[in-house]
């Protein structure tokens, strides 16, 4: 058992760090958390109701902390995502990062740990200057059923990638959800149009569902692959979604996309299931990141 000071979570969310961190068997006296959504904030507080909330990140100099060992973070990615804008540092959201960054440079934690999304490699470089460390690349597949490739930049030492473990969306799936006990009325048709074979990222793309709305929310996967990447928007038709058979489809449940996180089972529990699909989105794949704290000594 590790035992660490102060921890303090940067755009908190709910908390997947202080998962990982009980996961990683490390100890603190303190977690501190900014965090301004009401969802995240219930969440958070019902599972972990010592946490000390602080607000809104913006205010970080009103706060007056002590021993922080630990900080840790991942600023919204909508102004670096290579499947967003592009707008980089000229997005609002993406100015986040430099609040980080001084709040880092006032606290001098032993350890930091900050997430993004793949981005343009300029931007990477303009990160990795002001962190001054090199990101890691992992991919989320290598430790759950979701491809989900993010940087990590730490001072953390020795990371290296996660054993690979083979876990695909047949192993993460309701069995009470199978095609011969669908329930409320989720068992849609699609299109299918290919044999879908497994990518390299383990996708298996075999249809397209009978929707309006961008390609991207339209795809079918196999039960035999990976989902892809989990988002934040959890209304409409934008869940990812998972065969049940030759011509039928399926969104896949609020529960679901917490294996894909490796969350614990109705973590999210307790907010609808909009908001349960935002803040799974929204969230870290948490055995990477206990992978990572293992290294802390």
């Amino acid at each position: 058992m590790v035992k660490i000071k102060n921890a303090l979570g940067l755009f908190d969310g709910i908390s997947c760090g202080q998962v990982a961190l009980k996961r990683a068997e490390i100890n603190y006296d303190t977690y501190y958390a900014s965090e301004i959504n009401k969802y995240a904030l219930k969440i958070t507080q019902k599972h972990f109701p010592n946490t000390i909330q602080l607000g809104d990140v913006k205010q970080w100099k009103e706060w007056d902390l002590q021993d922080i060992d630990l900080l840790m973070g991942g600023s919204p990615c909508q102004g670096f995502s290579l499947a967003g804008l592009r707008l980089n540092f000229d997005d609002p959201r993406s100015k986040l990062f430099f609040d980080f960054v001084a709040v880092l440079k006032h606290y001098k934690p032993k350890y930091f740990l900050f997430e993004n999304v793949v981005m343009n490699k300029d931007i990477q470089d303009a990160i990795s200057k002001e962190l001054g460390v090199e990101p890691i690349l992992i991919n989320s597949g290598l430790v759950s059923a979701q491809s989900r490739d993010r940087l990590y930049w730490t001072n953390i030492p020795n990371i290296q990638q996660p054993p690979k473990k083979e876990i695909n969306l047949k192993d993460i799936i309701e069995t009470s959800l199978l095609i011969s006990e669908v329930r409320g009325g989720m068992l849609k048709e699609y299109f299918k149009h290919d044999e879908g074979k497994i990518s390299p990222r383990g996708l298996c793309h075999i249809g397209t569902a009978d929707l309006n709305g961008f390609d991207s929310i339209k795809r079918v996967y196999h039960p035999d692959g990976k989902s892809p990447t989990l988002t934040t928007n959890g209304s409409g038709n934008s869940e990812s979604k998972i065969s049940t058979s030759e011509t039928t489809w399926r969104k896949l449940t609020p529960l679901e996309c917490e294996r894909l996180q490796t969350l614990p089972d109705k973590y999210t529990e307790g907010v609808s299931n909009t908001q349960r699909y935002n803040s799974i989105g929204n969230g870290w794949t948490v055995d990477v990141i206990s992978h990572i704290f293992r290294n802390i000594k």
